[in-house]
């Protein structure tokens, strides 16, 4: 991510790649706040960061079973973050 693109993110979505980064050997991450594709629904807020994609490849994800990995990103995350949070999809890979 370039420096342009990282100042553009919202606070939420730049701590979700901090925490990520900090917990995991990461390979490959993006994190889209997707919260203006969801106005109207439940749990939108204006200016966003509700619902969020991640997509993260990881070495140490690789063997865990997909159950696992998700929890493994949660427990990354910490139930602070995650509980700011209304929607986030997760695409997990090693």
């Amino acid at each position: 991510m370039t420096f342009l693109e990282e100042s553009r993110q919202g606070g939420v979505a730049a701590e979700i790649r901090s925490r990520l980064e900090q917990n995991f050997a990461v390979t490959q991450l993006e994190v889209v706040d997707d919260s203006e594709r969801h106005r109207g629904h439940a749990g939108f807020r204006e200016g966003g960061e509700s619902h969020f994609n991640v997509m993260i490849r990881a070495p140490e994800l690789g063997a865990m079973s997909r159950v696992a990995r998700h929890r493994a990103v949660h427990a990354a995350l910490g139930s602070d973050l995650v509980g700011r949070i209304h929607a986030l999809a997760l695409d997990i890979d090693g």
